[in-house]
């Protein structure tokens, strides 16, 4: 599929799309019912075809591949292991299909994708000075184990009444709004989250491991300090304070733990097909990682828009971004002068 339909590239060879970045009807006025429920119901949108996808997966890991409640009252190597190992093979699946599509087979070639090059295979800031080698090591020796910590323990609160715990049964509608409430909570979290770790001690010594991703792929998405993943999941402890059911917390992990590889994928559109295409929504995300103070947020609440930090992919956005850049170093310029004196 030619992307030239949809976006143009540079004279270095990135692609850039057409259509700018834009918040969904929600936080708007006047109100928008309308595009409201197109968002919420239509294609691309809120549910589909994402949301959708993680809340299927989800139900399917709770029925047929989660233990049951009386065996999760007790802590043992057996059922804590059996989750570690679902997660992992969950995550080897879902980011490696990524990356075997787009990055060893290559299936669209270089369409859609934002930044010409490939993952760095020579670069000293990577473990092994290899970027996906890095990165999956980060993802699946440290972020997969926190997941399963945070999952084993909420289960395990679920399991011996800890945790205030509401029936699907009893009360469907309440679970069903919960449900759809968690990646706009998700959304919320990573925000504050994101802009912690982005204060210059944490960053530091926490965070720029993520940012040597300055061109990120799939496997980049989870490929994070073990501080940064126990600030990142922590999410979920949401379910010990908000009346829940256990699919809640398998829910809100496994969109934790599935949605940075889309999110980071490097294509702007997966080509599946003549003329069919996926948006991935992961330009903004993308310049986050080129520019490193833009979008700190990724989704429904326009965090970034109300505190200056957004960037919509526009001429304007970079000049906005630009000048907020230069008039930082001024006032350290002259705040350090002032010191000097």
């Amino acid at each position: 599929m030619d992307d030239a339909a949809y976006g143009a590239r540079d004279k270095r060879g990135d692609w850039k799309p057409n259509r700018l970045i834009k918040y969904p009807p929600v936080f708007v006025w006047p109100a928008q019912p309308l595009g409201f429920v197109r968002w919420l119901f239509g294609y691309p949108g809120y549910i589909l075809p994402w949301n959708l996808l993680y809340a299927v997966f989800s139900v399917v890991l709770w029925l047929y591949l989660t233990p049951d409640m009386a065996t999760m009252k007790t802590f043992s190597p057996g059922w804590i292991g059996a989750l570690l190992a679902r997660n992992w093979v969950i995550v080897l699946l879902f980011f490696g299909g990524f990356h075997l599509r787009l990055y060893i087979r290559k299936r669209q070639g270089n369409s859609f994708k934002y930044n010409a090059k490939w993952p760095s295979t020579d670069n000293p800031v990577f473990l092994f000075r290899s970027q996906t080698v890095d990165n999956m090591i980060w993802t699946l020796l440290s972020g997969v184990p926190v997941w399963t910590a945070y999952e084993v323990l909420t289960l395990w609160a679920f399991a011996n009444g800890v945790v205030p715990y509401v029936d699907f049964q009893e009360h469907p509608i309440y679970c069903v709004f919960v449900m759809a409430l968690i990646p706009t909570f998700r959304d919320l979290h990573f925000y504050c989250v994101h802009r912690l770790i982005h204060w210059p001690p944490l960053y530091r010594t926490v965070h720029k491991l993520h940012h040597n991703n300055i061109n990120p792929g799939p496997w980049s998405g989870l490929a994070m300090h073990p501080v940064e993943h126990l600030l990142y999941f922590s999410g979920v402890l949401i379910r010990w304070i908000v009346p829940s059911h256990p699919l809640h917390a398998v829910f809100h992990l496994l969109h934790a733990g599935l949605s940075p590889a889309p999110g980071h994928v490097g294509f702007d559109k997966l080509v599946v097909g003549d003329g069919t295409v996926v948006d991935t929504h992961s330009y903004d995300h993308y310049l986050h990682h080129k520019y490193f103070e833009c979008n700190y947020a990724d989704g429904v609440i326009p965090l970034d828009k109300w505190f200056g930090t957004f960037h919509d992919g526009s001429d304007e956005a970079q000049k906005r971004m630009d000048e907020r850049f230069i008039a930082r170093a001024r006032k350290k310029a002259q705040t350090q002068a002032g010191s000097a004196a």
